[in-house]
């Protein structure tokens, strides 16, 4: 996964529930199977971005703090 491409979307200063909406919009748009990173500095994206991904079937690869938020790397449902 670490050189494997992936999009970045920048969802920084954006509250909730945007960055789950924006994410959402975005992966409608990817082929199965693609990485998105998500960099968000939304609090609730801890919870939001994980339920995400549960209810829409994609695999949450990596969470983690990153430059006052956090990032996301989420696979798209094959």
């Amino acid at each position: 996964m670490p050189d494997e491409p992936r999009t970045v979307y920048d969802l920084r200063g954006l509250k909730c529930p945007l960055p789950v909406l924006k994410t959402r919009k975005r992966m409608e748009t990817l082929a199965p199977g693609t990485l998105i990173e998500i960099e968000t500095t939304d609090p609730l994206a801890v919870i939001d971005i994980p339920h995400f991904c549960n209810e829409d079937g994609h695999r949450l690869e990596k969470a983690e703090p990153a430059d006052g938020g956090h990032r996301f790397v989420i696979r798209k449902k094959v």
